[in-house]
């Protein structure tokens, strides 16, 4: 069956690469990674699903490397020198709150994060960590696995309270933002 233009279509936004990943994170945070499919997406987006391997020729594949890239890809910024030798903690610190706010805010994503092969999506982010930790005065070969180090425990940790696992054993409710802090304290001092 041939879908009619419908009357919208005039006044709606050109198809791109941008707007068809920002719907298909839409359908992932509201209903699930395992709902994503082209012709729900093609339908969010009030297009034959065909129209989007115009903007995403490799299909779903492109299009889940896209999410990917969307979410996990937030260089940190380059902390200013206030005079403080901790002033590069603060700035990860800063970003590891952020980037774990972001993972979180979009859970239906992290099994992606964690599982692709998408190297280019972690590539900057990875360098502009491993950049702060170099103007804190890290040698460049700690500065790398600190980097590396840190990412993985962001990640993980949001792997693991996305999951709700307790992993201690204990029957007591886990206060995620304080061991969040705790791991992440025990990361930056190990750092330099």
């Amino acid at each position: 069956m041939v879908r009619q233009p419908s009357i919208n279509a005039q006044n709606r936004t050109p198809l791109s690469t941008e707007r068809i990943i920002e719907a298909a994170l839409q359908i992932v945070d509201g209903q699930g990674l395992s709902r994503l499919t082209m012709r729900r997406l093609g339908d969010a987006l009030e297009v034959e699903a065909m129209a989007i391997y115009h903007h995403l020729p490799r299909g779903k594949e492109q299009l889940l490397d896209g999410l990917v890239a969307h979410v996990a890809a937030a260089p940190a910024s380059m902390p200013t020198d206030t005079g403080d030798n901790d002033h590069w903690r603060d700035a990860l610190r800063f970003w590891s709150r952020d980037y774990r706010t972001r993972l979180l805010a979009h859970a239906g994503v992290l099994p992606l994060v964690v599982t692709r092969r998408n190297p280019t999506a972690l590539t900057e982010t990875v360098v502009s960590l491993r950049e702060v930790l170099r103007r804190g005065a890290v040698p460049e070969d700690a500065a790398a696995a600190a980097a590396h180090t840190l990412l993985g425990y962001v990640i993980g940790h949001c792997a693991l309270e996305v999951r709700g696992t307790g992993e201690d054993g204990a029957a007591r409710v886990v206060d995620w933002d304080t061991r969040f802090d705790a791991g992440l304290n025990l990361v930056l001092t190990s750092a330099g």
